[in-house]
């Protein structure tokens, strides 16, 4: 009872509050009303009066809107009663539209069967002119009929999204056109208004099939389908474009779940949004082709526009996976995300598109940035390394070798397979060199091969400048060591040390750096393995690559040089800066002539005798590269004889001097040069330079000699004696004196040698 009395309770007021609204309502259903005068004098109502309208419209828009609600709660099952009966009803009146639309088509193919059949028996009877005229009237009202029932039958099919009958229907439609036209059969004004409607419809039509087209669901057949029928539509650039962008839009759907991370594998990232992009380009190029064919306005548009989506795919890459590879100097990384671009890429030649340039356009900043921050990592790491080096040699330890974190190539217990020996700091170089080009080979296709080899020729030529600055006495100028910076660097006090530093430098340039370099030539990309053995098919390497061995080797030379020049200086002067070898040795002999001792000076002995130690010395450390040492001797032995042809003040004091070269003089002179031919020609490091400087020397002091009118061939003994002279000295300063039955012989012009040191050799040659 109580539910029944409060609900008609509800029910009075609702009554009472729809009795208001309909007395509020009732001056807009009176057909006179007029709104201007409603109007009028509702507005000249005083302020009190509009706030108690306006409150009054308040009340009446709240009790409307509870009115509305309460009506919907009480009739939402009949509501939804009537939607399914209307819903229903229009599937009952489609089903009725296509009946109607079948019979009328059944009814106009009776009719003009009829016709046909009709004309063609009154043409044989005979028929007359006005039963001619009767048939064309017919016509005539077919016609009529046909224009009547067209709109109709358009609409229809749109109704049902019959795209096909829809598409023959307007091309009924513009050929009877056409015909009314050529034969002037219809009114202008009907023409007109037929010419309307098929305009009408088939913008609704074009309408429909892009509204489809923009659909994310509609893929596949049914896509190509709807754009196809826009291209029969006229709209072809329309169509196209719509093609494009329903792919994109359908890769930009998917890419909403691929989500980079900044700790993520960039590869990775790159490789699944790859995928997503040029698998949507490459089916926009087929469904392309399949629908528009290779006219050259679409190829355009589809050409621009996998362009774009190129750039956008290389900044999304450069944003989430290069950047911060590209910061961190992974060059590795950085290759690897190219490569797997790169490779996606490249599938879409296939199709005519080559696309691959833009994204090494796009991609080349960053992966520069990381190839220069690797250079600058190695060039820092090998300088720390140099700062603590013992100048050592020795093979690659087991650290050294799993330095750089990855593991080698060489196995870590043969020491045969990595036979060469370096110093801690050269070791690391090396490593960090092999793990670089490891790294750089996949970027052939970028063409920063070359950029590569010059960054690492710059960085090798950093690390001479600190060997070179590792030299005691080094006074090489400043400039040379702009590269090493305020690099502190361990000095090589020994020879020992000091020819390590050349090992250092010269097994780099000359083979390490070479060899591993070859990973960079696209003949050897895919078979090369660094197994160490010696490179000596040397016409396989690429030009560019002989002219950066070229370089590497002659910035080792910088270093070879330097050390030469430290050494024969330190063999020429003092530490007082006074010199051993000056013109006063020679042109002062012919005044002492009962104390001369046939014998090469002793400037010349000493030089024997560092070039026989230092030969020693190479032996011991480099037992298996008799060229390393060969070079070297060759290099400083030239040194010698080059300061010594080119010490004008030497040869100033021998042909303008107060005194002239006497014939005693100019024999020693000639000795000593036979000295140095001998020795360098036994120890086999006479080099094509060293003959010609001799010869030059001895030629001037000839022409010296010859300047006082005295006949240099007349005074000098003939060859056999310098040579058994040179011999005689070569045995003894080698440890191994002439002997004649076991005993020395005392007339041997090297007899009394025994009785000299070094020491002795200095102050004899500077008193």
């Amino acid at each position: 009872m109580a539910k029944s009395s409060s609900r008609s309770r509800g029910g009075g007021g609702v009554k009472e509050n729809v009795t208001k609204l309909e007395e509020g309502l009732n001056p807009f259903k009176s057909d006179k009303f007029d709104p201007d005068a409603y109007v009028h004098n509702n507005c000249s109502l005083n302020d009190k009066e509009i706030k108690q309208l306006c409150s009054y419209l308040v009340d009446l828009k709240k009790a409307s809107a509870e009115e509305m609600r309460r009506s919907v709660y009480a009739n939402y099952a009949a509501f939804i009663r009537t939607s399914k009966e209307i819903s229903d009803l229009e599937g009952e009146l489609s089903s009725i539209r296509n009946l109607l639309s079948t019979q009328a088509a059944l009814i106009h193919g009776l009719a003009e069967g009829v016709h046909i059949d009709w004309l063609s028996l009154s043409n044989s009877d005979g028929l007359s002119k006005d039963a001619i005229s009767s048939s064309e009237d017919r016509e005539t009202s077919d016609l009529g009929k046909w224009l009547v029932e067209f709109p109709d039958l358009l609409d229809v099919l749109l109704a049902e999204r019959r795209v096909d009958e829809a598409l023959a229907a307007l091309d009924e439609g513009e050929r009877v056109v056409s015909e009314a036209k050529e034969m002037k059969s219809l009114s202008p004004s009907v023409l007109l208004s037929l010419q309307n409607s098929i305009t009408e419809r088939r913008q609704k039509l074009a309408d429909q099939l892009a509204e489809a087209a923009c659909q994310p669901s509609t893929r596949g057949a049914e896509l190509r389908a709807s754009i196809s029928a826009l291209k029969r539509l006229g709209d072809g650039p329309h169509a196209h474009s719509l093609l494009l962008n329903a792919h994109l839009q359908r890769y930009q759907y998917n890419m909403q779940s691929l989500r980079p991370s900044s700790t993520s594998y960039g590869g990775a990232y790159t490789a699944a949004l790859a995928q997503l992009v040029f698998s949507a380009v490459a089916q926009a190029a087929s469904d392309s082709l399949a629908i528009f064919g290779e006219e050259p306005a679409y190829t355009s548009e589809l050409v621009m526009w996998a362009t774009k989506q190129t750039e956008a795919f290389a900044l999304l890459v450069k944003r989430h996976a290069l950047a911060s590879s590209a910061a961190a100097g992974g060059l590795r990384a950085a290759a690897e995300c190219v490569q797997i671009a790169l490779g996606h890429c490249s599938l879409l030649e296939a199709r005519g598109l080559a696309l691959c340039p833009v994204l090494l356009k796009l991609f080349r900043p960053s992966v520069e940035q990381a190839l220069d921050a690797n250079l600058k990592r190695i060039q820092e790491s090998t300088a720390a390394l140099a700062a603590a080096d013992d100048w050592v040699l020795t093979h690659p330890t087991m650290a050294n070798r799993h330095q750089t974190g990855r593991p080698s190539s060489i196995s870590v217990g043969n020491t045969a397979a990595f036979p060469h020996k370096l110093t801690s700091s050269a070791h690391r170089f090396n490593l960090m060199v092999q793990d670089f080009f490891e790294d750089v080979g996949p970027l052939l296709s970028m063409q920063l091969g070359g950029q590569a080899l010059e960054g690492l020729f710059q960085v090798f030529n950093s690390y001479v400048s600190i060997l070179i600055k590792a030299l005691p006495g080094s006074m090489e100028e400043e400039a040379s060591f702009e590269d090493s910076g305020n690099t502190i660097v361990r000095m090589a006090e020994t020879e020992a040390q000091q020819i390590a530093l050349l090992a250092n430098a010269s097994l780099l340039a000359d083979e390490l750096l070479p060899r591993a370099a070859m990973k960079l030539s696209p003949i050897n990309q895919a078979t090369y393995k660094d197994d160490n053995r010696r490179t000596t098919d040397r016409q396989n390497r690429h030009p560019e690559q002989r002219e950066w061995r070229r370089k590497l080797v002659s910035s080792a030379d910088r270093l070879k040089d330097t050390f030469c020049r430290q050494h024969a200086l330190e063999l020429i002067f003092t530490e007082e800066g006074d010199s051993h070898l000056t013109a006063d040795m020679y042109i002062n002999m012919d005044g002492n002539a009962d104390e001369i001792e046939w014998l090469p000076s002793l400037i010349f002995q000493e030089l024997f005798i560092k070039l026989n130690r230092m030969a020693n010395i190479v032996a011991g450390m480099f037992g298996g590269r008799p060229k390393f040492a060969t070079l070297l001797l060759m290099r400083l032995t030239e040194t010698v004889m080059l300061w010594l042809s080119d010490d004008q003040s030497f040869w100033d004091d021998i042909e303008e001097g107060p005194r002239p070269l006497g014939p005693l003089g100019l024999q020693q002179f000639y000795l000593d040069m036979k000295f140095v031919m001998r020795f360098a020609t036994q120890g086999r490091y006479s080099s094509r330079n060293l003959q010609p400087i001799v010869n030059e020397i001895i030629s001037k002091a000839m022409a010296a000699f010859s300047a006082t009118g005295m006949d240099p061939y007349q005074d000098l003994p003939e060859d056999e004696w310098f040579d058994e002279i040179c011999q005689d000295a070569i045995e003894r300063l080698s440890g191994k004196p002439k002997e004649i039955n076991g005993e020395r012989e005392l007339n041997s012009p090297t007899a009394s040698v025994s009785a000299q040191s070094i020491s002795s050799v200095r102050s004899h040659s500077s008193s």
